[in-house]
């Protein structure tokens, strides 16, 4: 078996230097923001929620090699251990293109070896956006051969985030469509907005989702809704969506238009304080075995057991039921 924290290729290289960056939201107490170079900033205020929060954010950058279009925050204080990947691709609706795709990738390639994840959400930082899929005009300037090159590499990115061997989140405030919702669907949870929508509209497109969207959407909602959904490309709004299974969380939008993203954090919050080794074994455990026959299944299961077992979480688990008290796990 694999280790869970070798999943991924090697990284793909250091991150991309930003001269400035700034981020500002609206009722989120200080934390911390990793830049692109690797340096810390303190992001700055506002009226806190319990433990964090934040309406949108604005990034101001100053870096010759272009402007940033996604970006990382880890969470500080008792949200230590939450990471949030950032899309913050305003002028275009965070529309996957060659730029957005590429800081994608390297920014998610750097979480697989690091134990201190626990919790990654994906969030936009664009209002009433999630991600509103292929950029169209970089499209329509490929060929054949560069366009199929361009799809395998989006389908690439979302198996290398379905792959993350921590729970991942998609909070999904506003549009969702073709390739946003397949990155969503790349998510093991999501949570929408009720007046979200999201939905897989390659065939008004001419096309069919080609970036994980075919293959997953089935495995979330069954195969006939799927296919309903995607013969006829037909968006659903966050309500619709979690009566089928598409989400797991719904709720009504709020005044700073982040009501997803905040229930995504009280997901995460959630997950936050269980063992992480157990976590990530359990993730494993169930994304292997529903490939497979229950028989194999179950071999499956027992691997990612037995790779528990010795760790020191697991003795302070059993202690802190015999001592009745809450558990402190280290990821050890």
């Amino acid at each position: 078996m694999t280790g869970f924290l070798c999943r991924l290729t090697a990284r793909s290289g250091s991150l991309r230097r930003c001269g400035a960056v700034v981020l500002r939201e609206a009722h989120r107490p200080p934390s911390l923001l990793t830049p692109r170079s690797g340096a810390p900033l303190l992001s700055g205020g506002g009226a806190p929620l319990p433990g964090h929060s934040s309406a949108h954010s604005r990034m101001q950058h100053a870096e010759a090699a272009g402007p940033v279009e996604v970006d990382l925050k880890r969470l500080q204080g008792a949200d230590d251990g939450i990471v949030e990947v950032l899309m913050c691709r305003h002028e275009a609706k965070n529309a996957l293109g060659h730029v957005f795709v590429s800081q994608m990738r390297e920014l998610v390639s750097s979480l697989p070896d690091d134990s201190s994840v626990r919790v990654v959400i994906f969030r936009s930082l664009v209002p009433s956006v999630f991600c509103a899929g292929a950029d169209l005009k970089e499209r329509a300037l490929m060929d054949n051969s560069e366009s199929d090159l361009f799809v395998h590499s989006l389908r690439s990115l979302m198996t290398q985030i379905a792959m993350l061997p921590m729970p991942t989140v998609a909070a999904m405030d506003g549009v969702a469509l073709g390739g946003g919702l397949e990155l969503a669907l790349a998510c093991d949870l999501r949570t929408a907005a009720h007046s979200a929508q999201m939905g897989l509209i390659e065939t008004t497109r001419g096309l069919l989702p080609g970036a994980g969207g075919s293959q997953r959407l089935p495995r979330t909602v069954g195969i006939t809704l799927a296919k309903e959904l995607i013969f006829t490309g037909r968006r659903v709004r966050g309500q619709t969506a979690l009566e089928m299974g598409l989400v797991n969380r719904s709720v009504e939008q709020n005044q700073t238009g982040d009501a997803a993203y905040r229930e995504a954090l009280c997901l995460a919050r959630e997950i936050l304080p269980q063992a992480p080794i157990a976590v990530r074994m359990a993730k494993e455990a169930m994304n292997r075995g529903i490939q497979v026959d229950i028989s194999s299944a179950m071999a499956i299961e027992r691997m990612c057991y037995a790779r528990v077992i010795p760790t020191r979480d697991r003795q302070e688990g059993m202690a802190a039921f015999i001592e009745k008290r809450p558990p402190q796990y280290t990821g050890e």
